[in-house]
């Protein structure tokens, strides 16, 4: 089984990480620690392709010819 993966941007602000997926940039979340971050993420992730929260917006690519 290939392990899937995904991208994400993160820093760091007054002691806490924060952080977004790269394909879905409006939902941000964070934690206390960037192991921590990570592991919001991955659930954000699930909840954000599992249909779990409604209206999803998601980042695409358009090609221009």
């Amino acid at each position: 089984m290939k392990l899937k993966t995904t991208r994400y941007v993160h820093w760091q602000n007054k002691g806490m990480w924060l952080g977004y997926l790269e394909d879905y940039p409006d939902y941000i979340t964070q934690a206390r620690s960037i192991k921590e971050l990570q592991e919001n993420l991955k659930d954000l992730y699930a909840d954000l392709t599992g249909g779990h929260i409604p209206g999803v917006r998601k980042v695409a690519e358009l090609q221009i010819v």
